[in-house]
């Protein structure tokens, strides 16, 4: 076979490119690829649609009308159900629970997170296993680590983990949960949360200190800086402001969305709400209101107040820490 039997002429070519950039070919590709993005975003949309968008509007729509012992809208009320829950002293105490919880939370969590990404971004070697194990509590249900918290930890009797460490100094056992003067519950419900988001909070932290470029501490050192206080405050946390910021209004965030700690250690398994007249944050009290109550007009306006103080929150909070801000 000669070698020109295997040269097709140009003009084979030429047709060839001309049919594959025909009109019709290319809305086969279009609508091929727009099959293959439907088949894999669309489950995701029809879930997200579902669960998240319809109830939302569904509850705004509540929010505004007599909805009692069903979740059909019956008679409209306008903004009746605003001004009952704002002037509910329960609702309002509520809040002054968020408040004091964000107080112990937040500075907490972020000083916690900040230092611990300091000390496994300093670490040589092992830096990956520090990192993994300080992370690998975030991927625990929140309603497991409440209730080993409460049943095995702090669960007041003598052979409680807590208790037994007292025990060794001479102590006695102490009610953790249901302790009203001192208010112990308040370390079991404090330290849960720690255990459960400073891994997450840290791998943020941990992400901007390598974002930091090492010649910034070198420049430092020829000009007679010193490691440790001294760089720390004119180069790592000025160039962690975008990250701490981040930290702070997640960690805010979370706290207003307080409630499975909350509801399962300061709640009880037969029914009756336990203890979380102790303490109860505006989920719990709106859960109760809602479900309980079943008065699902007014829990929905406190729901709709909340989610309004939240973003309210957080863009008072983004101003204030520079979000938005021109440099």
């Amino acid at each position: 076979m000669s070698s020109h039997s295997l040269i097709k002429p140009a003009g084979t070519l030429d047709k060839s490119a001309a049919q594959e950039r025909s009109p019709k070919r290319v809305r086969q590709r279009a609508l091929r690829a727009d099959l293959t993005l439907l088949i894999f975003v669309g489950p995701l949309l029809l879930g997200l649609l579902m669960f998240t968008y319809i109830p939302v509007v569904w509850g705004v729509l509540l929010s505004f009308f007599e909805a009692r012992n069903t979740i059909t809208p019956t008679q409209f009320i306008g903004l009746q159900n605003y001004i009952d829950i704002l002037r509910d002293p329960v609702f309002l105490k509520s809040m002054g629970t968020f408040i004091l919880f964000a107080i112990f939370i937040v500075p907490t969590t972020f000083f916690g997170a900040l230092g611990l990404a300091l000390l496994v971004n300093s670490v040589v070697h092992g830096k990956g296993f520090f990192r993994s194990v300080f992370f690998i509590p975030t991927a625990c249900s929140y309603v497991v680590a409440s209730l080993v918290w409460k049943m095995s930890i702090f669960n007041g009797l003598p052979y409680g983990l807590a208790n037994v460490i007292r025990s060794l100094f001479g102590l006695h056992a102490i009610p953790w949960v249901v302790s009203q003067n001192p208010p112990w519950y308040w370390l079991v419900l404090v330290t849960v949360r720690l255990w459960l988001q400073l891994g997450f909070y840290m791998i943020l932290f941990l992400a901007g200190l390598q974002s930091i470029p090492q010649e910034l501490y070198e420049a430092a050192y020829v000009d007679g800086a010193k490691k440790g206080w001294t760089t720390f405050r004119a180069i790592t946390f000025p160039l962690l402001r975008n990250v701490s910021v981040a930290v702070l209004l997640l960690n805010l965030i979370a706290a207003f969305q307080a409630f499975d700690e909350f509801y399962n250690i300061l709640g009880s398994f037969v029914g009756s709400s336990g203890n979380q007249i102790l303490a109860q944050p505006p989920l719990v009290y709106l859960y109760g209101l809602a479900f309980g109550n079943q008065d699902y007009g007014l829990g929905s306006a406190g729901a709709i107040i909340l989610a309004l103080l939240i973003v309210a929150f957080t863009l008072i909070q983004g101003r204030v820490f520079g979000f938005g801000r021109s440099e």
